[in-house]
């Protein structure tokens, strides 16, 4: 996996409150906390689209992508409306072929640039049967009403918002109901190698360390996550993808390409020559093969929710289980 030279962004967008339609802070529970810097991100979208032009496929996004999709084969029902929020929605697009009896698709991302990267891919190879349209907006304030999309597709993208349980509520309340919500984000042990690089250079060269990579969720808060936006159903299975890079800077320019790098409001501006190729230099140690190449591990984080409706299975009411554990316990040992 290779990419461009990197070149800067060369506009900025308007902040995302912009794009809101009606659903204040207050109604979504959002947190006064900010990690991530959302303006930052969305020049880096900007970049990742610019850089995505030569060569659009990604094996490792699709290979994600297609794993979300396969879920709309287990459903026996179809979802005529259905939106797609950042991250590799593109991807999404390209893989969807009918799945899901999808026939109107909304692609929304931050990046004005993403956006028209995607309505040029669409214009390229437009999906069959199926009417999509774009919209510049932000995952934490979404522009949809309430009940009036079937599906909504998230693929490596929530990760990357403040309040993602506010965005979840917010996703939950687009939905019709028994509509179903996907997702799949990158979880704490992604990028595990370079994190562990970064930090043994720090303490070497600088005597401590700063953040150069941002928090990710944990794999036994998802189903929390869910649980606390309100879906019922919830489902949460979690996939690991180890690439390997000739160099570390190979796996750089990926993350660059993919919109992938450091965001955070509180990181340091500042990387020193001697720390960057001290990290280099530890991570070709630790975790270098034979032939040179480098690993690199992502760890992805895949949910499923729908939000609620009385056709669903409902669970038994608390103590009227008629066997105890101990008794199914007995039975299987005696077996």
């Amino acid at each position: 996996m290779r990419a461009s030279p990197i070149n800067l962004p060369r506009r900025t967008l308007p902040p995302a409150r912009l794009y809101c339609t009606g659903i204040s802070d207050d109604a979504v529970g959002s947190s006064k906390l900010k990690i991530f810097d959302r303006s930052l991100k969305r020049k880096q979208r900007d970049r990742a689209a610019w850089l995505m032009q030569p060569k659009p496929k990604d094996s490792l996004v699709d290979s994600v992508a297609e794993n979300l999709l396969d879920r709309l084969e287990d459903c026996k029902r179809t979802f005529s409306t259905a939106a797609c929020l950042g991250g590799s929605m593109e991807a999404i697009r390209r893989l969807l072929r009918g799945r899901g009896g999808i026939e109107k698709f909304i692609m929304m991302d931050a990046s004005c640039d993403m956006v028209n990267l995607c309505k040029r891919a669409e214009k390229d190879s437009p999906n069959e049967n199926v009417e999509t349209s774009f919209v510049v907006g932000d995952e934490e304030f979404l522009p949809f009403k309430e009940s009036s999309l079937d599906l909504i597709i998230s693929n490596l993208g929530l990760h990357w918002t403040n309040d993602l349980p506010g965005a979840m509520i917010q996703c939950r309340l687009a939905l019709k109901p028994d509509g179903l919500f996907l997702a799949s984000i990158f979880g704490g042990e992604t990028l595990k190698e370079l994190r562990i690089a970064c930090t043994v250079a720090q303490m070497e060269r600088e005597g401590g360390i700063s953040p150069r990579l941002s928090p990710l969720a944990q794999v036994r808060d998802a189903g929390n996550l869910l649980t606390r936006a309100g879906f019922s159903l919830p489902g949460v299975d979690v996939d690991e993808y180890v690439v390997r890079y000739s160099s570390s800077l190979e796996l750089i320019e990926h993350l660059r390409s993919m919109g992938e790098t450091n965001a955070l409001l509180q990181r340091s501006q500042i990387l020193k020559k001697e720390t960057a190729l001290a990290t280099a230099a530890v991570y070709q140690s630790m975790f270098g093969a034979e032939d040179g190449t480098i690993p690199a591990t992502f760890q992805v984080i895949f949910m499923t929710g729908w939000r609620e409706h009385h056709s669903q299975q409902k669970a038994k009411r608390r103590g009227s289980a008629t066997i105890s554990f101990k008794d199914i316990q007995n039975q299987f040992g005696n077996n």
